[in-house]
């Protein structure tokens, strides 16, 4: 970074006396508000909207109806074309797919498939149910159903550049048990250029609300966050499942996996006219400062860690809750999740994907007093390995030591100390729920030995699993790939790291790290596990 905080404060104060530290807000506002506008509000952008309450062979359903008729509403006012279905039959579902899928052809648009009704997996496929279907057997679920991936394909067939598939469809199934494999949906990656939201966790199912609200839990919620200007898609369903979580009280989790690249905002601010232009009037009568994405980061994190450091002992999940919904993918936010998660634990169950593998749950304990990490440090530029012992010193409920406090870490996993210094706010190697297509970001100050204090950011992301081999064994992994900044008075230091996570227990197996200052490499090193001693007993 060329400017730290202090001096971008400065340099608003400066420009602009009159501010207050609190109206940077209104900096990062303008940047988003810029970066939205950039995006082309031409997008052709097609919704197909299914809502199946009316089911001939199973108990209807309160609120799917209701549902598809108030996001049809929502997203016509946010500039898509909308094919809407309510109590659809198999024939009219497909054929409601077919209209989308001409509308859609070769125009590079954004296909969005929003569907609230019954439905089940079935070998590790998820399907929606029609209103017509009279399931048996298994062998009836693909003859009667629609598989939701091949509306994917039909999505991606047709050339779409975004495909975003939001599924409130994890009800109880009502047709049995020999029609399905297991509960709920089935945990499935968003293919290249997909967004997938289900309304709760994969292998539990989501609550239909009543009729008092009209809609259901999940998209009640969604339709709130819908209407907000200016937000990315990530931000959205974030809040979403922050409500969802709060307002069922850990009973119903929404769940995301993503494989976007570009930012997509459902509101960009040309459409729903009426908040745009409340924004925009808010901000005309101010001179905009002149600022780049490294001063911006900048006052959102100054902004972030004042809040944070508000809260950050406070022992009541609605102080977090509140943190989350302001700061919904900012630099603390992962942090803040594994707060909610120890304050008030999740009553979904955590099931095994498609290859067996179970993640560990968040906010799991990581460490007990006696635990022996044996680790083989490769330097990069000589080769030489060098083997070394790390051993817990001590293990409370809260935090652990590492070699008598060489390295100092909260129980969730968030490093506090090491030997690049002390961190403020403490730095977060695996998020509160690691997936794959998953992306954080992390922001602190860190203390070096030598005295200097420096301000470091970090942009995490899962991108997918890899098969290693070292010293302790084979392991299927997930792979995340970090880059990082750390600025400090006279310079700056680049780092890039690729870490390999074991999903039952969320270890470091590999890590890869090479670190430049002012663009000369200081560290090109690797570290491997040979073997771990649990000492739990």
């Amino acid at each position: 970074m060329s400017e730290n905080i202090a001096a971008f404060g400065k340099v608003v104060k400066v420009l602009y006396p009159w501010r207050s530290a609190l109206r940077l807000t209104a900096v990062a506002a303008a940047l988003t508000v810029a970066s939205a506008a950039a995006q082309a509000p031409l997008d052709i952008r097609v919704a197909l909207i299914i809502g199946n309450s009316a089911y001939v062979a199973a108990p209807a359903l309160e609120n799917p109806a209701n549902d598809a008729r108030a996001m049809s509403e929502v997203l016509r006012g946010l500039g898509f074309q909308v094919v809407e279905l309510r109590d659809g039959s198999k024939a009219q579902m497909n054929a409601a797919l077919a209209k989308v899928r001409e509308s859609l052809k070769g125009k590079q648009g954004v296909g969005m498939l929003y569907y609230a009704g019954h439905g089940l997996q079935l070998d590790w496929r998820n399907y929606m149910v029609p209103v017509d279907a009279r399931l048996n057997s298994a062998a009836d679920v693909p003859n009667q159903t629609i598989d939701l991936g091949a509306v994917i394909d039909t999505f991606k067939g047709a050339g779409t550049r975004i495909n975003i598939m939001v599924i409130d469809a994890c009800r109880d199934n009502p047709f049995g048990r020999n029609t399905s494999s297991a509960k709920g949906l089935a945990q499935v990656d968003a293919p290249p250029g997909t967004f997938l939201a289900y309304a709760t966790a994969p292998g539990n199912v989501a609550e239909d609300g009543d009729a008092k609200s009209g809609n259901g839990l999940y998209t009640q919620y969604l339709l709130q966050e819908l209407k907000k200007p200016i937000t990315k898609i990530e931000d959205v369903f974030k809040r979403v499942r922050l409500n969802v979580r709060k307002q069922s009280q850990g009973r119903q989790i929404p769940w995301e996996s993503t494989s976007l690249e570009d930012d997509f905002y459902f509101n960009d601010g040309v459409k729903l006219a009426g908040n745009a232009q409340a924004l925009a009037a808010s901000q005309a009568s101010q001179p905009e400062p002149v600022v780049n994405k490294e001063q911006q980061r900048a006052a959102a994190f100054s902004l972030e860690k004042a809040a944070w450091d508000q809260i950050k002992d406070s022992k009541n999940a609605d102080d977090f809750y509140a943190f989350l919904l302001k700061f919904p993918n900012g630099n603390i936010s992962e942090q803040a999740q594994l707060r909610v998660e120890n304050l008030q634990k999740a009553q979904t169950v955590v099931v095994a994907n498609r290859d067996g593998i179970v993640p560990q749950a968040a906010a799991a304990r990581r460490s007990h007093l006696g635990d022996q990490y044996v680790v083989d440090l490769i330097d990069g530029f000589t080769k030489v390995r060098r083997r070394v012992t790390r051993t817990v010193t001590y293990a409370d409920d809260n935090r652990f030591e590492m070699d008598n406090g060489a390295e100092i870490y909260e129980q969730t996993g968030v490093l506090l100390k090491n030997r690049f210094g002390t961190k403020s706010p403490g730095i977060l190697g695996v998020p509160a729920d690691m997936a794959v297509g998953k992306k954080w970001r992390s922001a602190f100050q860190n203390l070096r030995p030598d005295g200097v204090l420096e301000t470091n950011y970090w942009d995490n992301h899962v991108v997918g699993y890899d098969t290693i081999t070292v010293p302790e064994g084979t392991f299927k992994c997930f792979l995340v790939v970090s880059r990082g900044q750390a600025s400090f008075a006279g310079g700056f230091t680049t780092m890039e790291a690729r870490s390999w996570f074991d999903p039952g227990t969320l270890r470091r197996l590999r890590t890869e790290r090479i670190n430049r200052n002012n663009g000369r490499i200081t560290e090109n090193s690797i570290a491997e596990s040979v073997s771990f001693k649990s000492g739990a007993g």
